[in-house]
Order: structure tokens, then sequence, then C-alpha cells
């Protein structure tokens, strides 16, 4: 009997230690994993990394997202593909190179579609940027909100560009882009495809007279050593996600969803903001380094010149047509 009891009480007590240990366990926290192709301290990084510290606070832990800098974890369109089938949880995306895996997202590389970034802000925060979050989740990609990549101008070494007839005979190195190619012709010039690293040397040399890119670009490459001359065509404007995959958003309760999306968009005020602050310093920068910079009044005869570039791209796409109206119209 003695025996018998000591048993019983050895089983009671091996169950409350047992219930006390489940009990004690913290709930399984879901590690995020986010890819980023910036530096740190760039401003979509810092937004992306303030992003992971208030989701993962938040929810307590339920969700812990990382992010890993500096495109470590692959390229671009090796991060689209990893996060569309869920090997990746969340990324920031540049609309560019996505219009391979999603063709509505071409629209946003057309030159001057928008007139400034003010009017991508409203397009994108609007029902036409849901339309395109729509079209990203057919994809596996859920758009939680849209972060900013400046403004692309032309600069080069020989004259500020007004009109359309400044940039005739120019050699403008672009993008690799059918689209940047005819835009480029379209006003006159000369396209030239090449790579970003030789673009400095051939300014330098000649091989080039100009090319173009944003504020921050201009400055941090150094382009502005050797051209002179910045005019603010803003042909390209293109917005980029921050995107999370389908399968850890279904993943996540209602409750969590929420919380994540909340902090999708403050990330996107973040790094809007601290582009416009990195954007002035670098524009100051080239400034005070000589560099003559114009306003141009206006772009509507660039955008004029646009009408073969667009006639071609709705040839192809006709179904796009639509959302290039509601952008239009949305002026």
């Amino acid at each position: 009997m003695q025996i018998k009891k000591l048993v019983n009480q050895t089983v009671c007590v091996t169950a409350v230690s047992g219930a006390m240990v489940v009990m004690s366990l913290p709930v399984q926290a879901d590690n995020w994993r986010g890819w980023n192709i910036h530096p740190p301290g760039y401003p979509n990084t810092i937004a992306l990394e303030s992003f992971a510290e208030s989701v993962s606070e938040r929810t307590e832990g339920r969700v812990h997202p990382q992010v890993y800098n500096n495109g470590v974890l692959g390229s671009q369109p090796d991060a689209i593909e990893q996060t569309r089938n869920g090997a990746l949880d969340f990324a920031n995306f540049n609309m560019g190179p996505m219009g391979p895996i999603v063709k509505e997202t071409n629209v946003l590389s057309l030159p001057f579609i928008f007139n400034n970034v003010e009017h991508m802000h409203e397009v994108m925060d609007g029902e036409v940027g849901q339309r395109f979050a729509d079209a990203l989740a057919e994809k596996n990609l859920i758009a939680l909100s849209w972060f900013d990549s400046g403004a692309r101008s032309l600069y080069n070494t020989s004259h500020p560009i007004n009109s359309p007839e400044d940039v005739e005979g120019l050699k403008v190195r672009v993008m690799n882009n059918d689209l940047y190619v005819n835009m480029i012709e379209a006003l006159g010039g000369n396209a030239t495809p090449m790579a970003y690293g030789e673009v400095y040397q051939s300014l330098k040399t000649g091989v080039i007279d100009g090319a173009e890119n944003n504020y921050p670009s201009f400055q941090s490459s150094n382009h502005y050593e050797v051209s002179q001359y910045y005019s603010l065509t803003e042909h390209l404007i293109i917005p980029e996600c921050l995107c999370v995959a389908k399968s850890s958003w279904e993943a996540l309760s209602p409750e969590d969803q929420e919380i994540v999306r909340e902090e999708a968009i403050k990330a996107s005020e973040m790094q809007r903001q601290l582009w416009v602050d990195g954007s002035r310093e670098s524009r100051q920068i080239v400034l005070d380094a000589g560099v003559e910079i114009n306003e141009i009044a206006d772009k509507s005869t660039f955008q004029d010149k646009m009408q073969p570039v667009y006639a071609e791209f709705i040839a192809e796409n006709p179904e796009l047509e639509s959302l290039i109206d509601d952008i239009k119209a949305s002026n």
C-alpha cells in the first residue's frame, strides 16, 4: 500500500510539474525574414528596421521581423520569387523590375506618368494604388504601403535642359529598358544603355554627354563632379512597396494583420520624410560644388513628345489603358 501510494504521489507531482513547464513555455514567435537591397542608414533601411521593431513590440513577439540589408538574401528578381513562394516574409521592392511578374506595374515606368512626387503619393495612396495592390496580391504579394524612390531627372556636361530641343543630339545613359530608350529617342537624344558603374568615367571622357537619376544618386555616385548641369525633368517617379508574402500574411490573426498594416503605413510616412531630408541634403552638396540646377516651368512639351511612347505601349498592352487614363485624370 505504501509503495502504491508513493507511486501515485510521484505520478501526480510529475503531472503537475509537466503542466507547469508547459504553462511556462513562451508563445512561439513567428520569425519573419525581410529583404532589403539598401545599406544601413539609408531612408528605406531605417524605415524597415523601425517597422520590424514596432511590429515585434506591438504583437508581443508573436511576429518578430528581421531585416537583412545590402541584398544579402539575393537580387531583387530572386527576392520577388522568394517572397511570392513564402521563403521570405516581407520586402521593400521597387516597381521598376516588377513588370515581368506583375504586368500592371509597367505603367509606373512610363515617363511623365506622374506630374511630381506629391502626385505619385496621391495616386498610390488612393483607389488606383489599390488596383496595383490587387494585381500584386494575385501574384502572392500583399502591398501594405508605398515608399518613395524620388524623381529621376536629366543631367549633362553641356547645358541646362529647359525644353525637348535641349536634349537633341545628346548621348544619354539610360537603364536597360525599352521604355527609357524610347523616351530619350522621342526627345531627340541618343539613348545609351550602360552599366551604372561605367557612367562616371564615360561622362568624364565624353563617351556620353549625360545620364539621369535622383538627387541622392547623382550626389553619392559623384556624377556631379563630371556633370555640371542638373535639370528637373522629373521624368520617372517610380514607387516602391512594403510587401508581405501572402502565405505569411494569411497566417496572421486579424488583430496582428491590423498591427502589421498600421506599422507598414507608419514606415512609409517615415521613409518619405527621410527621403525628402536626404534629397535636400544631396541637393545642397551638389549646389555647393558648383552644379547648376534648373527648374522646368512647363513640362507639357516633354509630355507631348511621349505620345509615340505611350501609343506603342498601349498597342502592346491595351488592357492597361484604363490605368493610364485614371492616373492622368487624377492630375
